[in-house]
């Protein structure tokens, strides 16, 4: 799949190479469609019926304050 084709703005397909200490590079495309910056942390999300999602762990940060606050509340 070395053949980049023209997605809808804010879609991506593509494909990541895992190196011989697991690692992979996670294209430049997504990175900046993201934001990702070098150092920052990224939650991994598996299921293994539904494969692996990766998110931005400030985001999951947010949506854990969104929750905590909507339990306060039935509290």
């Amino acid at each position: 799949m070395n053949q980049k084709k023209k997605m809808p703005e804010g879609k991506y397909v593509g494909t990541a190479k895992v190196g011989t200490k697991g690692q992979i590079v996670i294209p430049k495309e997504i990175r900046d469609l993201f934001g990702i910056e070098p150092g920052e942390t990224l939650l991994l999300l598996a299921d293994i019926e539904r494969g692996i999602a990766v998110m931005k762990a400030d985001v999951f940060d947010d949506i854990l304050d969104v929750l905590h606050k909507v339990q306060q509340k039935s509290d």
